[in-house]
């Protein structure tokens, strides 16, 4: 399926609260969409901002349910804790257990989910989401986490940048980021995890992204902008990013993480 662009009229923005008028015509203006009471018949998308938040629908195909990024969810909430801290498997791919605290780029951010995870374990992590819609979602999450008791704290180590990942490290300087991470889509013939928000996240990814087919090219300049190693989330039975045999690779039951490393951590 063709990645929606949103300045294509595939997206429109409704809002029926007048508090929220003004918030949703800048949101209009960045992403090039009007702001309607309803959704006309041949609308694919729409973003509707409530005062709970943002949530990204599809209006014609209603069982598919709302897409919302919240970091103060349970899933996420239980999984801070009672997922198993650094011993959780990214944790330990990006090197927690000899480095307490780390500068990580998250290159390809998505949900933000992994990104969440490791500043809950005390990382500070750059975030960067190149499609607009993605990124409007991630800004509205971060900025209703920023009132939240419970995790500003954690989000306020999360930063976000929309556009290109692989711009943006192109214009770094070396050794910049202690880690970067990377979690290209995975191609429709590869699963990725079994969890029905994961699942749902996937679906609405596809029809707006699509498979990330400049994946191999985010590799290079990874492997520049880190100081210590680059992780890149992978399908377990998937082919290596850019064909690049990595140091040492980290299997779980669906997924594996490649790990490049650059130069050995220092137990802390």
């Amino acid at each position: 399926m063709t990645a929606i662009d949103p300045n294509m009229n595939d997206l429109v923005i409704i809002c029926h609260n007048p508090a929220l008028n003004e918030q949703a015509l800048s949101l209009a203006t960045q992403l090039g969409c009007p702001v309607m009471e309803a959704a006309p018949e041949n609308c694919l998308l729409v973003l509707e901002l409530e005062d709970d938040g943002l949530s990204l629908k599809r209006p014609n195909e209603k069982k598919l349910g709302a897409l919302k990024v919240d970091f103060a969810d349970g899933a996420l909430t239980w999984r801070r804790n009672h997922g198993g801290g650094t011993g959780q498997a990214v944790a330990k791919a990006i090197g927690l257990k000899h480095k307490k605290r780390l500068n990580v780029l998250d290159a390809t951010a998505g949900t933000g989910t992994d990104a969440f995870v490791l500043a809950a374990l005390g990382c500070n992590v750059k975030m960067i989401e190149r499609h607009p819609i993605v990124a409007a979602l991630l800004a509205d999450a971060l900025h209703r986490a920023s009132l939240e008791e419970d995790v500003h704290e954690i989000t306020n180590n999360m930063q976000l940048h929309n556009g290109s990942s692989i711009d943006y490290m192109n214009q770094q300087t070396e050794d910049c980021f202690d880690v970067v991470y990377l979690d290209p889509m995975f191609p429709k013939s590869e699963k990725g995890g079994k969890n029905a928000q994961v699942k749902k996240s996937m679906q609405y990814f596809r029809d707006m992204v699509g498979k990330d087919e400049d994946a191999d090219a985010l590799l290079a300049p990874a492997l520049k902008c880190a100081k210590y190693r680059v992780v890149v989330k992978r399908p377990r039975k998937s082919p290596f990013l850019d064909n690049k045999k990595p140091t040492l690779s980290q299997e779980g039951k669906a997924n594996r993480f490649d790990i490049y490393v650059n130069q050995g951590m220092r137990d802390n």
